[in-house]
């Protein structure tokens, strides 16, 4: 059985959301992928579209990239959510310029107000060099504190990396 709240970690192609999609997927509850990615481009138009097709049919798709909440005060009892991915998410703020505490406040409020078990995936960022400009720098620490915050809310973390589930809290269901 998922916990409330789950976080699953990985770095850039890790396989966290493949993975965090299986534990969604195991649940057997009916699959809700929250998206927070916005398609700029013909490069993430693919992107998203390369990962509708591999997650296949069964899945209800809601877009929100700056308030989640909304959507997850809206799914059902029967429900399971796949938060894919909160480093968009914060992405999405901070180039918006948006107050990013009182953005995290919502989104843990919401989290935490969920019926449902929720999956939020996550980059891990602070292995890198550190960035050479301002943004990217903010973005980094931002990041970091959002994934330590997530962490300590989930009943379980996992980091993946090469494809493979590292368990850093909890148990897998």
């Amino acid at each position: 059985m998922l916990p409330a709240v789950s976080l699953v970690l990985g770095g850039a192609a890790s396989g966290k959301s493949a993975f965090a999609e299986a534990l969604v997927t195991g649940s057997g509850r009916k699959c809700v992928y929250l998206a927070t990615a916005q398609a700029w481009d013909d490069e993430m138009r693919e992107k998203v579209a390369r990962h509708r097709q591999m997650r296949g049919e069964g899945w209800r798709n809601v877009e929100e990239p700056l308030e989640p909440g909304k959507a997850l005060a809206m799914v059902t009892a029967h429900e399971a959510v796949l938060l894919d991915c909160v480093t968009m998410w914060l992405s999405n703020h901070l180039l918006a310029d948006n107050d990013i505490a009182k953005a995290q406040e919502r989104l843990f409020a919401a989290l935490a107000a969920c019926a449902v078990p929720v999956v939020v995936v996550s980059n891990e960022v602070g292995m890198s060099v550190v960035p050479e400009n301002a943004l990217a720098r903010r973005f980094r620490d931002a990041q970091g504190r959002l994934n330590q915050a997530l962490a300590v809310q989930a009943g379980l973390v996992v980091n993946v990396v090469a494809g493979l589930p590292q368990v850093l809290k909890g148990t897998l269901p």
